[in-house]
């Protein structure tokens, strides 16, 4: 078992950047592949980023403004939001998927570990 917490979610303006962490305990951080993913009011959990040994991979939405990326030794993941946007406005989890299997990162239902949530409101 791996327990996750989020951190870092706050109030910013559009155009401005936040970093995200997920702290986990509990379990060999290593041995987990990593994401985010966020939802907002009214509309389906979506897929952020992951980070699956090395190799990171991102939605459409995001790509060339977030990064993902992990520190094994603090067991922490992270996302960095740069020039962020009022339609990035969501709650923010982690999840966690053990290696091992084969799995399909970008999906919600292969993750049996999931962090509390951090809000991220874009507003001006």
């Amino acid at each position: 078992q791996v327990q996750l917490v989020e951190s870092g979610g706050g109030l910013v303006q559009p155009g401005g950047s936040l970093r995200l962490s997920c702290a986990a305990s509990g379990g060999t951080f290593s041995s987990y592949a990593m994401s985010w993913f966020r939802q907002a009011p009214g509309k389906e959990r979506e897929f952020v980023a992951g980070i699956n040994w090395s190799v990171t991979y991102y939605a459409d939405s995001v790509k060339g403004r977030f990064t993902i990326s992990r520190d094994n030794a603090k067991k922490t993941a992270y996302l960095q939001m740069n020039s962020l946007k009022p339609e990035d406005t969501a709650v923010y989890h982690c999840a966690a998927v053990r290696y091992g299997r084969s799995f399909i990162l970008t999906a919600t239902h292969e993750y049996g570990y999931w962090g509390q949530g951090t809000q991220v409101t874009v507003s001006s």
